[in-house]
C-alpha cells in the first residue's frame, strides 16, 4: 500500500522589480539565513524593459520568521531597496473560487469536476449567474447557486452587482472565473479583484464578434478555430493573456462540428489558466504575464 508524505505548509514569494545585480543571492540568504528550506526558484528578465521576474517558494516548518511578520520584513528590507512589487502566499491558504455562468455548461462542468477530482486545491463556495438554467449542475455538485436577473436595459445591474459583491465579500472569494457569463462586468467590480477575475472566449483569425461566432467561421472557411483565456480588465476582452491554443479544421467540418471542437478547446484553455492561477505561477507585468513552469 503507498503512503505519501503530507506537504509541509510554505511560503510562495512573487516579485517583480528593475533587473540587478545580486538580487536573487540577497533574497535566498534572507531565507537560508532564517533557516528556509528552498523548494522553488524561477526567475526571467525582461531584457526590453530591463525588469527582473522571480517566483520562489520555500518550506515554513523550520523557519525562524513567524509568518504574520514575512511581508512586513520584506517591504521594510527590500521594497524602497529595489523598487519591488512583490505578492505573498501561504500553500495552505487555499484560495476561495467563485464561477460566475450564464446558459451554457460545458466550462461549468468540466472545472467542477476538475475540482470534484483533486486536480485544483480550491474552495468553491458558491457559483453566480443571471439566469437559472444552470442550478441543477451547481446542485449536482453541492454548490449554493445564487441568481440576479439584469434587465435588457440594465437599470438595475449597479443594483445585481452589489449584491454579488456583497456575497463574494461574505464568502471571503479571492478570484472569480467567468464560465461563458455573458454580462460585461464594471469597473467597480473589476477594480476589487484586480487581475483576480478569469475570462474565456473564443478567438478566431480573422475574428468574429457578435451572435454564433463558430457559424461566422463557417462561413468564412476559416482554418484554425481557438480559445483564449486571460485576466478581466476595463477595456473589453483585452486583458493581460494567461493561456491559448487553437485546431485546426477544415471544409469538412459542419457549423455544427465547430461549437463542439471551440468548445472542447474553451474548457481546457480555461482550466489551464485556472489551474496556473490557483498555484500562484502568474505574474503580470503592464498588459503581460510572466507564467512560471
Amino acid at each position: 500500500m503507498e503512503t505519501t508524505e503530507k506537504m509541509k505548509p510554505t511560503a510562495i514569494l512573487l516579485l517583480h522589480c528593475p533587473d540587478q545585480q545580486g538580487i536573487i543571492s540577497e533574497i535566498t540568504k534572507f531565507i537560508t539565513d532564517n533557516q528556509g528550506n528552498i523548494v522553488y526558484l524561477d526567475q526571467y528578465v525582461d531584457r526590453e524593459d530591463s525588469m527582473f521576474f522571480m517566483r520562489l517558494e520555500w518550506e515554513l516548518d523550520t523557519f525562524l520568521i513567524p509568518r504574520e511578520k514575512i511581508r512586513e520584513l520584506i517591504d521594510t528590507l527590500y521594497v524602497r531597496r529595489y523598487q519591488m512589487e512583490f505578492s505573498l502566499y501561504f500553500s495552505d491558504q487555499r484560495p476561495r473560487m467563485a464561477i460566475f455562468v450564464s446558459r451554457m455548461s460545458h466550462c461549468l462542468y468540466d472545472l467542477l469536476a476538475r475540482w470534484k477530482a483533486g486536480e485544483f486545491d480550491v474552495d468553491i463556495p458558491c457559483i453566480v449567474s443571471n439566469h437559472e438554467d444552470l442550478r441543477y449542475v451547481a446542485d449536482q455538485f453541492g454548490i449554493p447557486y445564487h441568481v440576479w436577473s439584469v434587465k435588457k436595459d440594465h437599470s438595475n445591474k449597479a443594483e445585481v452587482e452589489q449584491a454579488e459583491m456583497e456575497l463574494l465579500q461574505q464568502e471571503r472569494v479571492t478570484f472569480i472565473v467567468l464560465a461563458r457569463y455573458m454580462q460585461i462586468l464594471s469597473e467597480e467590480m473589476i477594480a476589487a479583484y484586480p487581475h483576480h477575475i478569469i475570462n474565456i472566449h473564443h478567438s478566431f483569425l480573422p475574428a468574429f464578434v457578435g451572435a454564433k461566432p463558430y457559424h461566422q467561421a463557417y462561413e468564412r472557411g476559416v482554418k484554425i478555430i481557438g480559445a483564449t483565456s486571460h485576466y478581466v480588465t476595463s477595456e473589453l476582452d483585452a486583458g493581460p493573456i494567461i493561456e491559448q491554443d487553437v485546431a485546426r479544421i477544415t471544409h469538412k467540418d459542419s457549423p455544427e462540428s465547430l461549437v463542439l471542437k471551440g468548445r472542447d478547446l474553451e474548457k481546457i484553455v480555461l482550466s489551464r489558466a485556472v489551474s496556473k492561477h490557483i498555484e500562484r505561477k502568474i505574474l503580470t507585468y503592464k498588459n503581460k504575464t510572466i507564467i512560471f513552469s
